[in-house]
């Protein structure tokens, strides 16, 4: 009995801790203008995307709401998507019926991270996903994007094709996303993204072999399709960041190469990143009745697009101590670090040549305090100041892992 007892509170524990990890989909990026929907419910349709780079109201496009209606808890495994209103609500229901909490952060929301003035600031959630945005990010909001995945946040990064500016302001999101890549003040391209200025249509079963990837090969199922319907590729640099890789591929490229990327991941200190080159691959073809959708959620690649969403979502909201994606390469995942909390050394355990291992170290605020080369399986933190930092290790075959280390 009390073995079974043990089994329960377990459970529960697991359910608990999925229960309160928040999804945040952004709506301040004019993510709803012209034909694109790419919110997850909207009670009124009354916002209008301008020229000048605002979005103001007296229009007719979606203004979703902090808080979708009706309200989350009613969602039961037969919820339909109708249950919400707008083009991303069949992928939020989705989450939602895996025990996830999602919520928007409307038009004239802030994005901070660690701002405590503001109630929807990103230390208060796992995944922010921004579908196709159609405004410029301010230099203070990229430094928050960067700053959120560096401290352990998931961000999911989706473009749609080049010229596809929704409110004639002069940028689409090719651009809106490279800028935030090169111009944040942290650190250039910390992702190792750059998006490509295309505009490509096709159907690829060009899927990289990685037998063990969470994202290819999850609990939403084995995704062996996308279908891009206008989007664009993108280029990986893995001189800027290691870890880069692409799982998707334009048809005939290398599906172990750097360029023709349809979807990729990369990590970034402590949190992780997914990039898709199309909005049309959410789309689920219902919400704005005033805007032409198409159901690309299940209605396209032969239904492969749920699982690709929802495996990638997962693996956002997952803390990388549960999967092995950070682990490095040509090292088994027993890699570690000791003393932590410490008070003057940090050792390497891994036994696998550790000496050749390259490392940084960042504060949370995603500045770089420190680079260099392992020497005898240690390095020396003495010099720091009580607190968390993060430290990453780099392999020379391209591999990396980050971890979180209090100095006492």
């Amino acid at each position: 009995m009390k073995r079974i007892i043990t089994v329960l509170t377990l459970l529960v524990a697991i359910n608990f801790s999925i229960a309160q990890t928040k999804i945040l989909f952004d709506a301040t990026k004019a993510e709803m203008a012209g034909n694109g929907d790419w919110v997850i419910d909207a009670d009124l349709h009354n916002l209008k995307a301008n020229s000048n780079g605002t979005v103001t109201t007296g229009g007719s496009d979606s203004n979703p709401q902090r808080t979708s209606t009706p309200a989350q808890s009613g969602i039961t495994a037969n919820t339909s998507e109708t249950y919400w209103t707008g083009a991303l609500s069949a992928w939020a229901i989705d989450l939602v019926k895996r025990g996830y909490i999602v919520e928007t952060l409307p038009y004239n929301g802030r994005i901070t991270y660690g701002d405590s003035s503001n109630a929807q600031d990103l230390s208060n959630y796992k995944v922010y996903i921004i579908d196709e945005p159609n405004l410029k990010f301010t230099t203070n909001e990229a430094n928050a994007l960067v700053n959120f995945v560096n401290n352990g946040g998931g961000l999911f990064m989706i473009s749609d094709h080049d010229i596809s500016d929704r409110n004639g302001d002069g940028w689409d999101s090719p651009g809106v996303w490279n800028d935030i890549l090169s111009n944040n003040t942290i650190k250039a391209n910390p992702f190792g993204i750059t998006f490509d200025l295309q505009n490509i249509s096709q159907t690829s079963s060009n899927i990289a072999n990685l037998p063990t990837d969470p994202i290819l090969h999850g609990s939403a199922g084995t995704p062996t399709q996308i279908q891009f319907s206008n989007g664009t590729t993108m280029t990986l640099n893995k001189a800027a960041n290691p870890s880069v890789k692409g799982l998707m591929f334009k048809t005939g490229s290398s599906a172990t190469g750097t360029t023709n990327v349809l979807f990729a991941t990369s990590t970034y200190g402590l949190g992780k990143v997914c990039a898709l080159g199309d909005s049309s691959v959410p789309d689920d073809g219902t919400g704005d009745s005033s805007d032409t959708l198409y159901n690309g959620y299940t209605g396209d690649a032969n239904g492969n697009h749920k699982p690709l969403l929802l495996n990638a979502t997962i693996w956002l909201a997952t803390n990388s101590s549960n999967l092995n994606v950070n682990d490095l390469s040509g090292a088994s995942g027993d890699i570690s670090i000791y003393p932590n909390p410490t008070s003057d050394y940090i050792y390497i355990s891994n036994g696998k040549d550790s000496n050749n291992y390259q490392y940084s170290i960042t504060d949370f605020l995603g500045r770089n305090l420190e680079t260099g080369v392992v020497n005898a399986g240690k390095i020396n933190v003495e010099k720091y100041n009580s607190g968390n930092y993060i430290l990453t290790v780099k392999s020379v075959s391209n591999g990396m892992k980050s971890f979180k280390f209090i100095k006492k």
